[in-house]
């Protein structure tokens, strides 16, 4: 099984995919910007887009790398990875459905004041990261038109990550 935290950039999908892989038995968690940033090695470059999720090879190649881990090791891949675009979430959700492996879908959720809080106090990127702010609106309009009709919202406006984790774990396990 996949559980996809999705959500735009700057709600805490990594923290709470780190939180919520010890509270699921057999899980892994498998970061697909990983498979991003090897796209991006590739010399010389692929044609040039700002966001390595437009190359065609990524999904496929997101799909075809979660289908080769859990035919190894079995268990649940914990996927935090933002994915705004219905075409390709519906490409990256036909493609495991096709290899018959079950996605619970689950988007973090924050208003927008809130996400605009976290990202102004980003460690991880610096405060009020250009990237992460230029995704608040791309966000927003997918939440309103398909995003949140496609997964199970646990907003997090008032809760921790730990929290978050706990809430997805145990619908998970319910």
């Amino acid at each position: 099984m996949i559980v996809w935290l999705n959500g735009t950039h700057g709600a805490g999908k990594t923290t709470t995919g780190a939180l919520v892989q010890p509270l699921l038995p057999d899980a892994r968690v498998f970061d697909a910007e990983k498979v991003g940033e090897t796209l991006m090695d590739i010399t010389p470059g692929l044609p040039r887009t700002d966001n390595f999720q437009h190359w065609p090879p990524w999904r496929p190649l997101v799909v075809e790398t979660a289908r080769h881990v859990l035919d190894y090791t079995g268990g649940t891949l914990v996927m935090p990875m933002t994915v705004l675009v219905e075409r390709y979430w519906r490409e990256i959700s036909a493609g495991l459905a096709h290899h018959a492996i079950p996605v619970r879908h689950f988007v973090l959720h924050a208003d927008q004041d809130t996400l605009r809080r976290r990202i102004a106090g980003d460690t991880v990127l610096g405060p009020d990261s250009p990237f992460r702010l230029k995704h608040l609106e791309p966000y927003a309009e997918a939440a309103r038109t398909w995003l949140h009709a496609e997964a199970e919202v646990v907003d997090t406006t008032h809760l921790t990550p730990a929290q978050a984790a706990g809430r997805i774990a145990d619908a998970v396990k319910g």
